[in-house]
C-alpha cells in the first residue's frame, strides 16, 4: 500500500461550523477509500466492513431525523430547504434516503464495478438506460467467450439487478465498428467546419439533462431551460464522473452532480460549491431544428 500524507484536519470557525469545503471533504473520503482498496485482502475486508457498519449506523440516525421532520409541516419545509444544500443532498443520497433517478443509480453501480473489472484486465462502460434495460460496453478480458469473461459479465449483471431492482435486462453493445455505430448518435456534419450533428431540438426536454455519446467514448450533457441551450463535456469538474444523472433546479437554474453534490450553473458551467471548478463548455447552436455542437 502506498503511503500518503495525513488527512488535513478542518479548523472550526467561530460559529462552530467547519471551514473545510465540500470538495476537500469529498477528496479526503475518496483518497482514504483508494488507500483501503490497496490494502491486502484481509485488511481491506475488515476496513470495508467497518465502513459499512458506520454507514448503517449513520443511516439509522439520519432516517429517524428525516421521518421526524416529515411529520410536521414546518419540519417538511425545513427538510426541503436542507436538501438544497449540496453537502446535505450528497449525504442523504449516499445513504439512499434521497432516492436518485434510475440512470444515476445505474451509473453509480457501473462506476463502482470498474475497479473490479479493471483489476481483471477488462472494463465496463455505461452506454444507455431505458425503462428496464441497461446497455453496457465491455472491453479487454470482459469482452469475449472465455470462462473468466463470462464470470465477469455475470458479476456485472448480478450487481446491476441486485442494486437497481427496476432493471430486468442487461444488453452488451458489440465492440465491432459496424455494430457499435448504431449506438453512436453524434455524427460529423457535412460542412467540414468542426460542427457535428446532435439531437433534434424536440428531443430535449426542459430542465432534463440529455446525454449524447461521442465516437471517442466520451459523452456530452446538453441542458435546455426555456429557449436557452448549453452543452458541456459530461464530466464533473470535481472527479470527472458523469453529471447527466444530476438533478436540475429549474428556479435556481443549477444542476447538482449526483456523485458528491457539487452544484453548477446551467448557463455558465460555473461551480457554485467550489468556485475554482468549472464545467468545460462546448459551442452549441440550432440549425434546421437540430442541435449542433463543436467538440474540437
Amino acid at each position: 500500500m502506498t503511503a500518503t500524507a495525513p488527512l488535513p484536519v478542518a479548523s472550526a470557525s467561530p460559529s462552530g461550523t467547519s471551514d473545510a469545503t465540500l470538495e476537500t471533504l469529498a477528496t479526503n473520503v475518496q483518497r482514504t477509500l483508494d488507500d483501503v482498496r490497496g490494502m491486502p485482502i484481509d485488511q481491506r475486508t475488515r476496513a470495508l466492513a467497518l465502513k459499512d457498519a458506520l454507514e448503517a449506523f449513520h443511516k439509522a440516525g439520519l432516517t429517524t431525523i428525516v421521518r421526524a421532520l416529515k411529520q410536521d409541516p414546518r419540519g417538511k419545509e425545513l427538510l426541503f430547504e436542507l436538501i438544497d444544500d449540496p453537502g446535505v443532498y450528497a449525504l442523504l443520497s449516499l445513504h439512499g434516503i434521497v432516492k436518485a433517478d434510475m440512470r444515476t443509480r445505474v451509473a453509480r453501480v457501473v462506476e463502482n464495478l470498474r475497479p473490479y473489472t479493471q483489476s481483471h484486465g477488462g472494463d465496463v462502460t455505461l452506454v444507455d438506460v431505458t425503462s428496464d434495460t441497461v446497455f453496457v460496453k465491455l472491453s479487454g478480458s470482459c469482452n469475449g467467450c472465455s470462462m473468466s469473461s463470462v464470470t465477469l459479465r455475470n458479476g456485472i449483471e448480478e450487481a446491476l439487478k441486485e442494486q437497481v431492482p427496476e432493471i430486468t435486462r442487461i444488453e452488451v453493445v458489440p465492440n465491432e465498428p459496424d455494430a457499435a455505430a448504431a449506438f453512436v448518435t453524434l455524427t460529423r456534419a457535412p460542412r467540414g467546419d468542426g460542427w457535428v450533428d446532435g439531437p433534434l431540438l424536440e428531443e430535449l426536454q426542459d430542465a432534463r439533462p440529455y446525454r449524447h455519446e461521442v465516437a471517442d467514448g466520451r459523452s456530452i450533457v446538453i441542458l435546455r431551460l426555456d429557449d436557452a441551450i448549453t452543452a458541456y463535456w459530461n464530466e464533473c469538474a470535481h472527479m470527472g464522473l458523469p453529471i447527466d444523472g444530476g438533478m436540475v433546479d429549474r428556479e435556481a437554474r443549477t444542476i447538482t452532480c449526483p456523485w458528491h453534490g457539487f452544484r453548477f450553473d446551467c448557463g455558465t458551467g460555473e461551480c457554485l460549491s467550489a468556485p475554482q471548478a468549472q464545467l468545460e463548455a462546448l459551442p452549441v447552436r440550432v440549425d434546421g431544428g437540430r442541435v449542433q455542437l463543436r467538440p474540437t
